[in-house]
């Protein structure tokens, strides 16, 4: 979807259209981007950035807090759309899905014009628009979608991959980062061309594991399926706090209120977890975090809260420290059920 969140404001409310507008907290109460339309976008603005940033980069900027109940209910109505066409569905996110469309429901036989007929329906029902990307596997599909946003739809046959592979610049490459694409730089490697010039070996050595996956993706090879019941992989909740706190009896305080939602979550869907990871946001926005797993698998408040109160103290022996956000993450989980991904699990802030 299109600067989704922002796009359905932007529908529902006609007083928001044509001007930039975030969804997500407020500049003064120490909010973050969680969407950008198309309007602020082009002052620089994007999601995850700082509000107070926002407000500095388009003063005029609006905010509007976000309504997750109703972007859930929207979601929803996309997947019944996507649903009328393949059974292979597997969501990222609320506004982000792969689809195997070789099933063909409809018996259309084109991937291009089940695309076409998908946003179609999505922008004739539902008021929104949709970008797609079409291809041989999910990664090059994935970053073919991106490519000619909003409302865009793009195709990579099997005849081009090779060569749009060989000229993506690394940073363009899902799954690679700013650390990751500065360090790719340094070593001269600012294409997928140059990274295709590195033998297995090499990428493995300067990436790790990861290097074995840009081997794979530089030359178009990505045989993972599309997984319509893909097992959640971690839990968290974090929070972003309106004023830096200082003293570790008050980030206590709020690691309680956050293990307590986190917890909610966790046996909500039956789920128990080996490792618990703390998230630490200083005032700087430098970011830490610290893990700690267990012998056997938790779904307890206590186990949870005392383990992430451990983890604060030890990293926390400086007073001067200022903290901006924390998060508890539970992990590693044990095969006590097996849920359908759930594309609701958004972090607070």
């Amino acid at each position: 979807m299109d600067a989704f969140f922002a796009s359905v404001e932007q529908r529902d409310f006609p007083e928001y259209r044509g001007k930039p507008l975030v969804v997500g907290g407020l500049p003064e109460n120490r909010g973050v981007v969680a969407a950008a339309s198309y309007d602020a976008r082009v002052f620089g603005i994007r999601s995850a950035m700082p509000s107070h940033k926002a407000l500095q980069l388009c003063p005029h900027i609006l905010f509007v807090r976000p309504r997750f109940d109703v972007y859930k209910k929207v979601s929803s109505s996309i997947r019944e759309i996507l649903s009328r066409y393949t059974d292979l569905i597997e969501p990222l996110s609320l506004d982000e899905a792969y689809l195997d469309v070789s099933t063909d429901k409809l018996g259309i036989g084109s991937a291009m014009e089940i695309a076409k007929q998908i946003r179609e329906a999505i922008k004739n029902e539902l008021q929104l628009t949709a970008s797609a990307g079409i291809s041989i596997n999910k990664f090059v599909a994935k970053i073919a979608s991106d490519i000619n946003k909003p409302d865009g739809l793009t195709f990579i046959g099997p005849s081009k991959v090779q060569a749009f592979m060989e000229n993506l610049p690394v940073e363009k490459f899902h799954g690679v980062g700013k650390v990751t694409a500065a360090k790719m730089k340094t070593m001269q490697l600012y294409t997928g061309a140059d990274l295709k010039s590195l033998s297995e070996k090499e990428l493995i050595k300067h990436f790790g594991k990861q290097g074995r996956f840009y081997y794979q993706i530089v030359r178009g090879i990505d045989n993972r399926p599309v997984q319509p019941h893909r097992k959640t992989k971690s839990v968290g909740v974090e929070d972003t706090f309106e004023q830096d706190l200082t003293a570790l009896r008050d980030m206590n305080e709020e690691l309680e209120k956050i293990a307590k939602k986190l917890i909610e979550r966790v046996q909500r869907h039956k789920l128990k977890g080996r490792t618990l990871t703390l998230k630490i946001r200083f005032n700087d926005f430098s970011i830490i975090t610290r893990s700690k797993s267990f012998l056997h698998v938790v779904d307890d408040y206590a186990n949870i809260l005392q383990t992430a109160k451990e983890l604060l103290s030890k990293e926390l022996s400086d007073e001067n420290k200022q903290v901006r956000l924390l998060g508890i993450t539970l992990s590693n989980f044990n095969e006590v059920s097996i849920i359908k991904n759930d594309p609701s699990q958004l972090s607070l802030f």
